[in-house]
């Protein structure tokens, strides 16, 4: 399989502000404007690029300056933002407000310049002291101070907001059948076992550590059907529901599946290359290896198509789903490359 990265269609949906978060076909919707979810992303996956060029590091400080400009003087962040740049909602402790620390703590941990991580460390701590109540919105915070303690073991704020991480994530269930801690497999659902698998290695703790593994397990087992990857859909995946095939579905789903396979999840975790196989089967499904048999990367644009249908494609290309296909190319280039 092909683990060929082209950043074409990022810069095709980027300004002088931010990351146009939808596209109609290839082309930017401005008039829906931004959200910091998806700028955040944008920011995790530049910092992971390996000795990015000039034209990627001023996509990454934009990016950067983007999510700083979000957070606001008590630590709450802003998401959504028009073309004019102003911001169209009150700063909240949601999912924006985690992705952004996720965004925060990887670019501070990693990204190629010292002044680029100090900047992103302040932002990092400006929003670290607080804490959502809900669980996906701590669990994206989570691997923000995750990246920050592989980083620097001895970073305190970035250490309490990963254990409070795991207390609100919530405990894994005795049910072999259905361990996962929440009633309903929602959305990016990889991130909740990779967050725990980071929470293991980083705290250290074995405990959590061996809950994540097994989380990560279950999923993959669920989430597998004939041999390709089979997200759970828009609409969530209960116990004893439907086994399959679920649609829409979604490219977010598949990139967090890889997330949690790679990017020293799982597989540094343990050694094992039985995760390679999670993250072969993420990778597969961008390239046609799913239920519906159609590829999601278009190669003319670089970019993705927006979702997965019962007998085709959404063919929209916007942000959350080219930051997901480049996200798990990545994991590929990286892992599967060069793995016999």
């Amino acid at each position: 399989m092909s683990s060929a990265i082209s950043f074409d269609h990022l810069f095709r949906l980027t300004d002088g502000i931010g990351l146009f978060e939808h596209a109609l076909g290839s082309v930017p919707r401005r008039e829906h404007g931004y959200c910091v979810d998806d700028v955040a992303r944008g920011l995790v996956v530049l910092t992971r690029e390996p000795s990015p060029g000039v034209d990627l590091v001023r996509l990454l400080e934009r990016y950067l300056a983007f999510v700083l400009a979000a957070q606001a003087v008590d630590g709450a962040v802003h998401n959504r933002r028009d073309s004019d740049g102003r911001w169209r909602d009150d700063p909240g402790l949601g999912d924006c407000w985690g992705r952004a620390l996720w965004g925060l703590g990887t670019a501070a941990a990693s990204a190629p310049t010292r002044r680029l991580r100090a900047s992103a460390r302040a932002g990092f701590l400006a929003s670290a002291g607080r804490r959502s109540p809900w669980p996906r919105a701590m669990t994206f915070a989570a691997l923000g101070a995750g990246e920050v303690l592989l980083a620097h073991p001895d970073d305190e704020p970035a250490r309490a907001l990963l254990t409070a991480a795991v207390e609100v994530i919530g405990p894994v269930g005795a049910n072999p059948s259905w361990p996962w801690p929440e009633p309903t497999l929602r959305y990016a659902n990889g991130a909740v076992p990779e967050a725990l698998i980071l929470a293991g290695m980083c705290l250290p703790d074995k405990v959590v550590l061996a809950n994540g593994l097994r989380l990560l397990a279950w999923l993959l087992q669920v989430e597998t059907r004939d041999g390709n990857l089979s997200p759970t859909p828009v609409g969530g995946r209960r116990q004893g529901g439907d086994p399959g095939p679920g649609f829409d579905q979604q490219p977010i789903e598949a990139a967090a599946i890889a997330d949690a396979c790679a990017c020293a999840r799982a597989h540094a975790a343990t050694g094992r290359k039985r995760w390679l196989t999670g993250l072969g089967r993420a990778h597969g499904w961008f390239l046609g290896h799913n239920d519906s048999s159609m590829a999601l990367l278009n190669p003319d644009t670089g970019g993705c198509y927006d979702g997965l249908e019962p007998g085709g494609r959404n063919l929209n290309q916007g942000a959350e789903s080219t930051l997901a296909l480049l996200s798990t190319a990545q994991h590929a280039r990286r892992l599967l490359a060069s793995t016999p």
